[in-house]
């Protein structure tokens, strides 16, 4: 397995909650922040329907809050709230578009997003906007540096993303990330509302757990800790 390349300067992380960068492509963002590296955050939605008894009015705001203390973590301070419902994304012209725009606005070398397979392995079965908004992050790189798609967008086009890669069940490349595990445990720990509607566990019992299982070992990588992703070209 090859390394994830790293002769890049900015990246955008596309998710479509908060938190689902903390599952592991947080530990792979703070590598890259230590190599002085422009990591910005995009997110679709902000995550209003993800914490039982908690109304979407006062959970929206709450997550917000936690996805940008947890993104300072890692050394993101530039981090962006779509506005879609949470739990109801679909794979839209209208979403292609608002990723495209972004896409153009903030001009990565390198986009990150995550799983976007039907399952997380056997008996697993993926989110809905999970599933439809990584289609739509790897449709919108390409929409993105079209002159003649979304021809009513304010933003230049921007033709200049090298990669694309994809946290998800079937690594091809990974990045090392032995150094950077605890700031991504701090990270993912700072989600504590959220992980205290999860669990009964200490918060930063759970996050280490979690990072533990999302940074093993990568077969056929020579790393202690690594984070794998699917790579593709542009």
């Amino acid at each position: 397995m090859e390394p994830v390349p790293e002769g890049w300067q900015r990246g955008v992380v596309i998710v479509a909650h908060p938190d689902d960068i903390e599952y592991g492509i947080a530990a792979a963002v703070a590598r890259w922040t230590g190599q002085g590296k422009d990591i910005r955050y995009i997110l679709a939605t902000s995550g209003e329907a993800g914490i039982e008894g908690l109304p979407p009015e006062e959970c929206g705001p709450l997550r917000e809050q936690e996805e940008v203390s947890s993104a300072a973590v890692v050394g993101v301070t530039d981090v962006e709230f779509l506005g879609y419902p949470d739990g109801q994304l679909v794979a839209s012209l209208e979403l292609r578009r608002d990723l495209a725009a972004a896409i153009r606005r903030h001009r990565p070398e390198m986009v990150v997003t995550m799983n976007f397979a039907d399952t997380w392995g056997p008996g697993h079965l993926n989110s809905a906007d999970h599933r439809a908004l990584g289609r739509s992050v790897l449709d919108a790189v390409s929409d993105a540096g079209n002159e003649w798609i979304f021809r009513d967008l304010e933003e230049p086009r921007w033709t200049g993303v090298r990669w694309a890669i994809v946290g998800g069940i079937t690594p091809t490349h990974a990045v090392d990330v032995t150094e950077t595990v605890d700031r991504a445990v701090d990270a993912l720990a700072e989600h504590s509302r959220y992980l205290e509607a999860l669990d009964d566990r200490p918060v930063i019992e759970q996050a280490r757990a979690q990072i533990d299982m999302a940074t093993r070992p990568q077969p056929g990588f020579d790393a202690e800790r690594a984070v794998g992703f699917e790579l593709y070209q542009f």
